[in-house]
């Protein structure tokens, strides 16, 4: 093997990631890395399941590359790391998506197709995008095992489901009920308040608003002098009014009644609302005009509120007609009553009661024993009068004798088959008329409407189809999660969140509201919920494995019961040698499974689905078919020390693995978690194909190699903040971190070939290097020290700017450029030595460093390092162990001498462009002000080198009270803010004001007392920002607790030195112009130029010594080589000797 370092001519990311891929696949190098892991300490990691019936994006990129970094971190540090793939396959998603290709609804199940095709559909449908998924996730370099990936639809994986069903049901945590529940009428089902709580769930809707007027039945003597009675409520669901059944008051609310007319039909009444609310609806303006001038079609409205009042309690009991007479009801209904729930904050005070499509309502008729308004539908069954796919009931569907005896069909045929959202109506959009708005018309003219108006309402949506949900009444099976809500916020106590915001705001604030589980679906492609009922409900059996399923039927079988088996290749006999294959536990097998209850009756499933975010938080059991697995093995891979995904789980997969490791192992299921934000497009706006701006993964990939765009997402930001994604962030990353590593790699390769090192000699001991090879291998083991707690404390994005600070600031920009001359020529030298194997460390150990944000570069470059050297025997920096840190090098005094020195130099070389004045132009000298005597000490040992860095023959020292610098002192906003809220604006003119004595002290101590509003108020040096301002000749600048002025004034002495310096730089171009080696000696020749000939003579030694020049001399004649210099031509002649 070549003991050269492979040179490149440039930087190709795209195929470097190609090729190290081909190398990572010939090598077998993720099995490798388990394999020498084997016998080590497990480190626990969970892979959330996607759904592959849809295509990854641009956010899957960084959801996996963070999981893919602490992977391989903790894999470096010693741990075996598992990663087992998962396909979440049941669900909405994949349902809906086949309904649209086949071009069917939910109804169409079981008529125009069979179950067993639509859930074949499902089966083939949900694997569509695997190849997909597959390769993006090899292509961005994700480890984890997609060869025997977890399946939600396997049956072993649905028989643990069951088995926790069991356990939860024998707890007595699973029941059924009967209640209000959010439903989703476009996708045929009842959702979970988790699906109802993700993000952007809830959105900003216009809908049509009616303060509806409800007629006052046995009206109070003071309420009949003037027109016809009513009581007025308010609702944003209109659709909902002709299921009204009561009317609620707050008990303790006061109540008026107001004389007025109505503003549509300009009839008399008189009506009764919160006192409170008069203002919302009576306009002061119009209190004092007469009720008798008042003519119908006038715009101004005359009032007069009676002077007695009425508390709500007075009202309870009153009865009033039904606003929309179409259906019979309850002899009960139609009275007011009370209840603390009602408030004054909108609306009337008074509150419109539909017991059928609301939770609250629900309860509402309940206390007072009044149903809902139901209908019985052509099958028997009874329903609210919007049936399930969002609309009034057809007459022809509802029951032809409930029809003749209990609807008026001549008032409610104008409205039957009315979708009650437009969105549920495919036919309609949004310039078509609303049920909500017709109704309200309707009222209006039957003098039944006060006011009709837009207005603007958060509403629910379905998270899958988009389309707002209906609250409804279901007949479900909850999960009691409310018994264990306590525990629950116990345990999440434990566990690290990133950020920490999530676990105790998003995460902790819905443990703390927690409502009972959802767990019924009403659909086909799902886990079956193993629930066997007899038809009159008193005898149920919940199932909880095959074999135990298997046992019932054989009961059912000898019973009569059953008469043969849902299964063809089934041998129930042969039942020890089950092939799981030849079963199905889905539907439409499972619904003709009948089982045999202890009294002989025959019992049914229930033929609901379980939540599909059930089979995701159950994968810590089911990805290794958990009970058939010892406890001892399981409690190895449970809890997970590491999960990850976005902030849209927080209240999906994150809270179903906390909810059922609760309740069956009363543990966590997670120790760490990282919640990471949106991706959204480089102005803020969510991505979408729809809108354009979607990036896609694959073709940026193609484009930039999976590295830059991996370490543009971990370093741009932290993973739990939204994202503004911009491609040029990309390249930026390429450019300025990939394109400063490649080039200092190239430099080293470049002068270590030359001289034939490649690591060879022995090394030099830290005492007897140079100090800023000591320097730098003491900042190198800080960066390591650092990094590795950033990783250790699940902070990639510190880890990886630190990483990119050290490379471009430290390494590049401040290592290599002050010792490029170590490298040039001459012997191998101890110092030489010295400088190779400084840079040759620093180079394996950021490999090492980087490998987990970056693993493709790392791997090239480390291999590249290690190839020539051989110092390493791995075959990847992935199988390396993450480097130790070497406490005694580590050398703080040092490392503040350098960062003085470097931010001395920043500031000075800063405050030259603002004048334009070039670093080669000489200056005299610079003055510091100096605090304490540590720092005038740390400056003073890098004085030389902070001198020929900034090119400034002289530093002084002054003493920082020194009046001859004028100081400010400029709040910092984000750090005070805070801490000061209510003082802020008072603080900020303080601090603004403060003394030149003042800020001496805060520089000295590093704080200052002020008080404010009798209030002491404590300002730290760090909490500010301290200015100078320029004086005469001068440039002041700051940077931290630094200041430097510079002496700008340019003497001839200096401006002479300067060409001399300018001359150097333009004949060592001309060197590599003219592809001489390093090495060359050369002659030179000057045309003459009487403004730079002196220049030139005077300093003719320096400008040799430096070019490499045996003679230089000035002549009277053009040459063939022209150059520029303070905007003058000059000619030269170069030439090799």
């Amino acid at each position: 093997m070549s003991n050269k370092f492979t040179e490149y001519n440039q930087l190709n990311l795209a195929e470097i990631n190609k090729e190290v891929l081909r190398d990572w696949d010939e090598k077998e190098l993720f099995p490798k890395s388990l394999e020498i892991r084997k016998g080590k300490p497990e480190f626990v990691f969970y892979e959330g399941p996607p759904s592959a019936n849809g295509m990854p994006g641009i956010h899957h990129v960084i959801a996996r590359a963070i999981k893919d970094i602490f992977c391989r971190y903790k894999t470096m540090k010693g741990f075996l790391v598992n990663r087992k793939a998962g396909w979440d396959t049941h669900g909405l998603p994949v349902e809906l998506s086949v309904e649209q290709s086949l071009g069917i609804t939910k109804e169409d199940i079981g008529k125009k197709i069979t179950v067993e095709e639509y859930n074949n559909a499902c089966r083939t449908e949900v694997m569509k995008y695997t190849k997909e998924w597959e390769e993006l996730t090899r292509i961005m370099g994700y480890w984890v095992d997609m060869n025997d990936p977890y399946i939600t639809y396997d049956n072993r994986y649905i028989e643990t489901l069951w088995y926790l069903l069991k356990d939860i049901y024998k707890k007595d945590y699973l029941y059924k009920g009967y209640t209000i529940q959010p439903y989703s009428p476009a996708a045929g089902t009842g959702l979970s308040t988790h699906e109802l709580n993700q993000p952007g769930c809830y959105r900003d809707v216009t809908d049509t608003t009616c303060v509806a007027q409800f007629k006052i039945k046995d009206p109070l003597q003071e309420w009949t002098e003037f027109g016809e009675p009513f009581f007025l409520a308010w609702t944003t669901t209109p659709w909902t009014l002709p299921s009204n059944m009561l009317l609620a008051v707050g008990p303790n609310i006061e109540y008026s009644a107001v004389q007025t007319y109505n503003q549509y039909t300009g009839r008399p009444m008189t009506v009764v609302l919160a006192t409170s609310l008069l203002g919302t609806y009576f306009s002061e303006k119009n209190a004092g005009l007469s009720l008798e001038d008042f003519k119908e079609g006038d715009k101004k409205i005359p009032f007069k509120v009676l002077d007695k009042t009425w508390k709500g309690k007075e009202l309870a009991g009153i009865a009033y007609e039904q606003l929309f007479p179409w259906v019979k009801v309850t002899d009960k209904a139609f009275k007011v009553v009370t209840g603390d729930f009602v408030t004054t904050e909108d609306g009337t005070g008074i509150v419109h009661i539909a017991p059928t499509f609301g939770a609250d309502d629900a309860k509402v008729g309940k206390d007072n024993d009044v149903p809902g308004l139901t209908l019985i539908d052509k099958d028997g069954n009874v329903r609210p009068m919007v049936d399930m796919t969002g609309k009034f009931f057809n007459i022809e569907d509802i029951d032809p004798e409930f029809v003749k005896n209990n609807i008026n069909v001549d008032a409610y045929k104008e409205f039957a088959g009315r979708f009650v959202k437009n969105q549920y109506d495919e036919t309609l959009d949004e310039k078509d008329a609303t049920l909500d708005v017709d109704l309200s018309v309707w009222l209006k003219f039957e003098n039944k409407a006060f006011r009709i108006e837009r207005f603007v309402h958060s509403y629910p949506h379905c998270w899958r189809t988009d389309k707002p949900v209906l609250y409804y009444p279901l007949d479900s099976w909850f999960i009691r999660t409310t018994a264990l809500k306590e525990r629950m916020m116990e345990l999440n106590n434990t566990i690290n969140w990133k950020p920490q915001s999530t676990g105790t705001g998003r995460f902790g604030k819905w443990l703390e509201n927690l409502q009972d589980w959802n767990l019924s679906r009403s659909r086909y492609w799902g886990t079956p919920l193993p629930i066997w009922r007899t038809e009159d409900g008193k005898e149920e059996i919940c199932i909880g494995s095959v074999k135990e399923l298997v046992g019932e039927m054989k009961k059912s079988l000898d019973a009569g019961v059953m008469t043969e088996l849902p299964w063809k290749e089934f041998d129930i006999d042969k039942f020890e040698d089950l092939n799981y294959d030849n079963i199905d536990l889905h539907r439409p097998y499972v619904d003709n499974i009948v089982l045999v209850s202890e009294s002989g009756q025959p019992m049914y499933r229930e033929l609901d689905l379980i939540d599909v975010w059930f089979d995701s938080g159950a994968m810590p059991f089911a990805q290794v078919f958990y009970p058939h697995i010892s406890e001892g093995e399981f409690s190895k891979i449970h809890p997970a020390d590491f999960i990850a995904e976005g902030v849209d789980q927080t209240r999906g997969w994150f809270f179903t693995l906390h909810a059922i490791s609760t309740m069956v192992k009363d543990s966590v299921a997670f120790k760490n978690v990282i919640s990471n934000g949106l991706v959204l497009d480089k102005n803020g706006n969510k991505m979408s194909k729809r809108l354009g701006n979607a990036v896609d993964p694959f073709s940026t990939i193609e484009k930039y190699g999976s590295d830059p765009l991996r370490w543009y997402m971990v370093t741009n930001a932290a993973p739990w903040e939204n994202l503004k994604f911009d491609i040029e962030g990309v390249e930026e990353a390429r450019r300025k971190f990939f394109g400063t590593l490649y080039n200092t790699y190239s430099f080293f390769a470049l002068y270590a070939n030359v001289d034939n090192f490649h690591n060879q000699y022995p090394q030099i001991e830290l005492e007897k290097r140079p100090e800023i090879d000591r320097w730098i291998l003491s900042l190198l083991n800080s960066l390591t020290k650092e990094v590795d707690n950033d990783y250790e404390n699940y902070e990639p994005t510190r880890a990886g700017r630190a990483i990119n600070d050290f490379v471009n600031d430290n390494l590049s920009n401040w290592y290599v450029r002050l010792n490029r001359k170590r490298f040039w020529g001459g012997e191998m030298t101890e110092d030489k030595i010295s400088a190779y194997q400084t840079l040759y460390q620093c180079l394996v150990t950021v490999t090492k460093l980087m490998a987990p944000i970056a693993p493709f570069y790392a791997d090239k470059l480390y291999l590249d390092l290690i190839g020539a050297t051989q110092s390493e025997q791995s075959e990847s920096v992935h199988l390396t162990d993450f480097p130790a840190v070497d406490e005694s090098v580590i050398d703080k005094t040092l490392e503040e001498q350098m960062y003085l020195a470097q931010t001395a130099s920043s500031i000075v070389l800063s405050l030259r462009r603002k004048v334009n004045l070039k670093v080669r132009q000489p200056l005299s000298k610079i003055m510091v002000p100096i605090i304490n005597e540590s720092d005038r000490e740390n400056i003073e040992a890098v004085k030389s080198l902070i001198l020929g860095e900034v090119n400034v023959k002289d530093l002084q020292f002054v003493d920082s009270a020194n009046g001859m610098l004028v100081k400010r002192v400029k709040p910092d906003f984000k750090k005070l803010g805070p801490r000061y809220g209510k003082i802020m604006k008072l603080l900020s003119q303080e601090i603004q004001q403060m003394e030149q004595d003042a800020i001496n002290t805060l520089e000295k101590e590093g704080s200052y007392k002020f008080n404010i509003n009798n209030e002491e108020v404590v300002v730290l040096i760090d909490d500010v920002e301290i200015l100078s301002d320029d004086i005469p000749g001068w440039l002041v600048g700051n940077e931290g607790r630094l200041t430097v002025a510079l002496d700008i004034t340019v003497t001839d002495e200096l401006r002479k030195e300067g060409i001399a310096r300018e001359l150097v730089n333009r004949i060592q171009n001309l060197r590599k112009s003219k592809d001489f080696e390093i090495t060359d000696r050369i002659s030179v020749k000057v045309s003459s130029d009487e403004l730079f000939d002196e220049a030139i003579l005077d300093f003719s030694a320096y400008i040799k010594s430096q070019v490499l020049a045996d003679s230089i001399k000035i002549e009277n004649q053009t040459f063939e080589d022209e150059i520029d210099i303070e905007e003058r031509v000059l000619t030269l002649q170069v030439e090799k000797i």
